[in-house]
């Protein structure tokens, strides 16, 4: 699972080199623009939100209104959903808003792939990248896109959280999971299947999905992907 070109975003020691991690990750895939932001809801109507981007001069200056996020479609897909969304300039001429494109494609963002993360305590996760060039009409190699982003974001929200949010309290003591929980997260973290899991431990493959679901609450994640990398994070697997 832990590849190396997600691993090292995880080792980021500052927001410096969080962007670099995020900049190589973006163009190793091709695409020239790329934003990460993290949102935290802090009351009805009312978030922060942190970016890390590389919009050219001018971008930030007209879009970073945040009326604007509510007519855009990609970031109302974000907002509501955690499934990836491609767009393109039809994406904003079927939601009422061809002028919002129209107004970024000079600047570079004409098509892309953006996702969120939705993590507890209010916390949002919002990674996309965007070029100027059509995407692959080949299927497989935009899946294959599609999953390289997902992957990424996983990777990258831990870091996010360290380094967007230093004044966050540093969890000191580590969640208690029982053996059969860390079993069940380690091979997880070897790429088995629950049901591949189950097989290992001689137990049901809904037993193995009820342990895993348990460490999952425990670490305070929303997909046994985070549950991995924090019980990782947490010297609790190895």
């Amino acid at each position: 699972m832990l590849q190396g070109g997600y691993q090292s975003v995880l080792e980021a020691r500052s927001t410096d080199e969080f962007r670099s991690e995020i900049t190589r990750f973006a163009h190793g895939l091709e695409f020239e623009r790329f934003s990460a932001i993290l949102v935290v809801d802090r009351a009805i109507g009312s978030s922060d939100f942190i970016a890390v981007e590389n919009a050219p001069d001018g971008f930030s200056d007209i879009f970073n209104d945040p009326r604007l996020g509510k007519r855009d479609p990609v970031m109302q897909h974000c907002k509501k959903q955690s499934v990836p969304i491609v767009w393109n300039q039809q994406t904003y001429v079927k939601n009422d808003a061809p002028e919002l494109w129209e107004a970024q494609a000079p600047f570079g963002y004409k098509v892309g792939i953006s996702l969120a993360l939705h993590l507890p305590e209010g916390r949002h996760f919002v990674l996309g990248v965007n070029r100027d060039q059509m995407l692959p009409s080949n299927p497989i190699t935009l899946t294959r896109m599609v999953a390289d982003l997902q992957l990424f974001a996983v990777h990258a929200v831990d870091s996010a959280m360290r380094l967007l949010l230093p004044s966050t309290p540093v969890e000191i003591d580590a969640p208690r999971l029982t053996p059969r929980e860390l079993e069940c997260l380690h091979w997880t973290m070897e790429g088995k299947t629950a049901w591949e899991v189950g097989a290992i431990l001689s137990i049901t493959e809904r037993t193995a999905v009820l342990h895993i679901n348990n460490a999952m609450h425990k670490l305070g994640c929303t997909n046994k992907h985070q549950a991995v990398l924090k019980a990782l994070r947490l010297g609790l697997i190895r």
